[in-house]
Protein backbone atom coordinates (compact mmCIF):
# COMPACT_ATOMS: atom_id res chain seq x y z
CA UNK A 1 0.00 0.00 0.00
CA UNK A 2 1.09 3.62 -0.66
CA UNK A 3 1.41 6.36 1.08
CA UNK A 4 2.24 9.67 1.32
CA UNK A 5 4.49 11.47 3.81
CA UNK A 6 3.76 15.42 5.29
CA UNK A 7 7.02 16.44 3.22
CA UNK A 8 6.45 20.10 4.05
CA UNK A 9 3.99 23.47 4.68
CA UNK A 10 4.83 25.92 1.62
CA UNK A 11 4.28 29.34 2.75
CA UNK A 12 4.62 32.12 0.18
CA UNK A 13 6.61 35.39 1.42
CA UNK A 14 7.52 38.52 0.60
CA UNK A 15 10.72 38.52 2.07
CA UNK A 16 11.12 34.13 2.80
CA UNK A 17 14.27 34.81 4.25
CA UNK A 18 13.31 37.07 6.90
CA UNK A 19 9.85 35.00 7.90
CA UNK A 20 11.91 31.45 7.84
CA UNK A 21 14.45 33.33 10.43
CA UNK A 22 11.09 34.43 12.27
CA UNK A 23 9.82 31.08 12.18
CA UNK A 24 12.64 29.11 13.15
CA UNK A 25 13.15 31.58 16.09
CA UNK A 26 9.92 31.60 17.40
CA UNK A 27 9.87 27.55 17.12
CA UNK A 28 13.84 27.15 18.23
CA UNK A 29 14.26 25.20 14.99
CA UNK A 30 16.86 25.94 11.96
CA UNK A 31 16.87 27.46 8.74
CA UNK A 32 17.97 23.98 7.04
CA UNK A 33 18.64 25.90 3.55
CA UNK A 34 18.09 29.01 1.92
CA UNK A 35 18.41 30.57 -1.62
CA UNK A 36 16.71 33.02 -4.11
CA UNK A 37 13.47 30.57 -4.46
CA UNK A 38 12.99 29.31 -0.97
CA UNK A 39 14.34 28.68 2.50
CA UNK A 40 13.56 25.92 4.72
CA UNK A 41 13.12 25.39 8.10
CA UNK A 42 13.67 22.25 10.00
CA UNK A 43 13.34 20.84 13.69
CA UNK A 44 16.75 20.73 15.09
CA UNK A 45 16.40 17.17 15.54
CA UNK A 46 15.20 16.39 12.60
CA UNK A 47 18.77 16.53 10.53
CA UNK A 48 20.26 13.86 12.33
CA UNK A 49 16.98 11.65 11.57
CA UNK A 50 16.84 11.98 8.17
CA UNK A 51 18.97 9.43 7.57
CA UNK A 52 17.57 6.55 9.74
CA UNK A 53 14.11 7.19 9.84
CA UNK A 54 11.98 5.38 7.13
CA UNK A 55 11.10 8.19 4.46
CA UNK A 56 7.37 7.78 5.81
CA UNK A 57 8.42 8.82 9.69
CA UNK A 58 10.10 11.91 8.88
CA UNK A 59 8.98 14.94 10.08
CA UNK A 60 7.83 17.69 7.93
CA UNK A 61 9.63 21.20 7.73
CA UNK A 62 8.35 24.30 6.67
CA UNK A 63 9.63 26.36 3.19
CA UNK A 64 9.30 29.96 2.59
CA UNK A 65 9.11 30.95 -1.17
CA UNK A 66 9.19 34.58 -2.01
CA UNK A 67 6.17 36.27 -3.86
CA UNK A 68 5.95 40.06 -4.49
CA UNK A 69 2.21 40.77 -2.96
CA UNK A 70 1.43 40.91 -0.35
CA UNK A 71 -1.14 39.29 2.00
CA UNK A 72 -4.55 40.17 1.75
CA UNK A 73 -6.88 37.57 3.22
CA UNK A 74 -7.46 35.08 6.20
CA UNK A 75 -5.53 31.93 5.67
CA UNK A 76 -7.96 28.80 4.92
CA UNK A 77 -4.92 26.73 6.55
CA UNK A 78 -3.00 27.60 9.39
CA UNK A 79 -0.82 26.10 12.49
CA UNK A 80 -1.86 25.24 15.89
CA UNK A 81 0.56 25.27 18.56
CA UNK A 82 0.76 24.31 21.98
CA UNK A 83 3.16 24.57 25.19
CA UNK A 84 3.60 21.61 27.31
CA UNK A 85 1.98 21.64 30.79
CA UNK A 86 5.22 22.53 32.36
CA UNK A 87 5.19 25.83 30.06
CA UNK A 88 4.18 29.34 30.87
CA UNK A 89 1.82 29.86 27.90
CA UNK A 90 1.64 33.84 28.85
CA UNK A 91 5.32 34.06 28.64
CA UNK A 92 5.07 31.89 25.70
CA UNK A 93 2.60 34.35 23.92
CA UNK A 94 4.95 37.53 25.14
CA UNK A 95 7.76 35.76 23.55
CA UNK A 96 6.28 35.66 20.44
CA UNK A 97 4.96 38.66 20.56
CA UNK A 98 8.62 40.79 20.79
CA UNK A 99 9.65 38.73 18.31
CA UNK A 100 7.56 40.28 15.71
CA UNK A 101 3.74 38.31 16.12
CA UNK A 102 0.52 40.35 16.66
CA UNK A 103 -2.67 39.34 18.15
CA UNK A 104 -5.51 39.10 15.49
CA UNK A 105 -9.20 38.59 15.47
CA UNK A 106 -10.60 35.96 13.08
CA UNK A 107 -13.92 36.32 14.61
CA UNK A 108 -13.78 33.30 17.35
CA UNK A 109 -15.87 33.34 20.49
CA UNK A 110 -14.63 34.85 23.61
CA UNK A 111 -14.25 32.32 25.73
CA UNK A 112 -11.56 29.90 23.37
CA UNK A 113 -8.92 28.19 25.13
CA UNK A 114 -6.33 29.96 22.28
CA UNK A 115 -5.16 32.53 21.22
CA UNK A 116 -4.59 33.62 17.25
CA UNK A 117 -1.45 35.22 16.30
CA UNK A 118 -0.04 36.33 12.90
CA UNK A 119 3.66 36.27 12.15
CA UNK A 120 5.11 39.64 10.41
CA UNK A 121 3.83 38.88 7.07
CA UNK A 122 0.48 38.15 8.66
CA UNK A 123 -0.34 34.51 8.40
CA UNK A 124 -2.38 33.46 11.51
CA UNK A 125 -1.32 30.77 13.69
CA UNK A 126 -2.69 29.77 17.28
CA UNK A 127 -1.48 29.39 20.63
CA UNK A 128 -3.55 26.59 21.91
CA UNK A 129 -4.19 25.88 25.99
CA UNK A 130 -0.60 23.84 27.74
CA UNK A 131 -0.71 20.08 26.38
CA UNK A 132 0.63 16.88 28.09
CA UNK A 133 1.12 15.29 24.67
Amino acid sequence: MMSLRWYSTVVEAQDHRALAQWWAEALGWDVAFENDQEAAVLPPWAQDFIEILDFHRVPPGMVFVPVEHAKTAKNRLHWDFAPHTTDDRGAEIRRLIDLGARRVDVGEPEDVTWTVLADPEGNEFCVLSARDM
